[in-house]
């Protein structure tokens, strides 16, 4: 009985310890006063409003949405077929494949993107351009596809793929109509880590946007440097709203795979 209930304010502490930063940051855009203070001084919304009054931060939040859309639904089409693939057949340097994709997961993303810059400048007239950044948030997000999905494969097994066929239906209308509504749990999860991870990252979107292109992240970064206010604030309690949103999603969709495995 005592062993459980300290183990309970263990983890209360430790989710206290990770959620205050996020309080005072959401409780500081909420002030009344042009510095950020804690607890706040009052209670406005009118950095938000400045926020959404913000061109330039509206035209952030829809190229990084963009960006960050077309990067999880590339990522999608390839990783899911990859991740059967890995999990339905046996190769030589299937390991190493593994390794490989997995690398951008170990890798700090700093690196990853000086990485990426050098190996479009070599290849690409322009490395620096909405297309590679494109590709190189393709990188970034794919190994959350393959990672969630390469599970749901190796748990579902070929049994039920085979007596598809079986009844006639050929690899195509087996994956579309009885593989895919089984695994889409995991797709959607997937799909929503790798979303999430495109929207947030900085190292390398600052290395691989063009001067013409400001993501979300990189406006923040580039903010402050020189400014530490409320609005700065209130733009980072709307990602962290939109990260609780895509928190409660993949919760929902992990839940609701684990429902249906059982």
């Amino acid at each position: 009985m005592i062993g459980k209930v300290v183990s309970r304010l263990i983890v209360f502490i430790l989710f206290l310890f990770l959620a205050l930063p996020l309080i005072v940051l959401i409780g500081a855009s909420f002030t009344e006063v042009g510095y950020l203070s804690f607890p706040p001084k009052g209670f406005t919304l009118k950095w938000y409003f400045e926020v959404l009054q913000d061109t330039s931060y509206l035209d952030s939040f829809a190229f990084s949405f963009y960006l960050s859309l077309l990067a999880t639904a590339v990522s999608i089409l390839i990783g899911v077929p990859t991740a059967q693939i890995l999990a339905r057949y046996h190769f030589f340097g299937k390991r190493l494949i593994e390794m490989f994709l997995s690398s951008t997961l170990l890798l700090p993303q700093i690196v990853f993107g000086v990485a990426l810059l050098q190996f479009f400048s070599y290849f690409v007239a322009k490395p620096q351009s909405f297309w590679v950044l494109t590709l190189g948030h393709i990188v970034l997000t794919l190994p959350y596809i393959i990672r969630t999905c390469l599970a749901s494969f190796i748990g579902l097994g070929r049994s039920i793929e085979e007596a598809s066929q079986d009844l006639g239906a050929n690899r195509l209308k087996t994956f579309v109509l009885v593989t895919l509504p089984l695994i889409k749990p995991s797709v959607i999860a997937g799909g929503l880590f790798a979303f999430a991870m495109s929207w947030i990252n900085v190292e390398v979107t600052i290395f691989l946007s063009a001067s013409n292109q400001m993501a979300l992240p990189v406006k923040m970064f580039n903010y402050v440097q020189y400014n530490v206010d409320p609005l700065i604030a209130a733009v980072s309690a709307l990602t962290i709203y939109l990260a609780f949103i895509l928190i409660v999603l993949i919760d929902y969709f992990v839940e609701l795979e684990n429902i249906a495995a059982n």
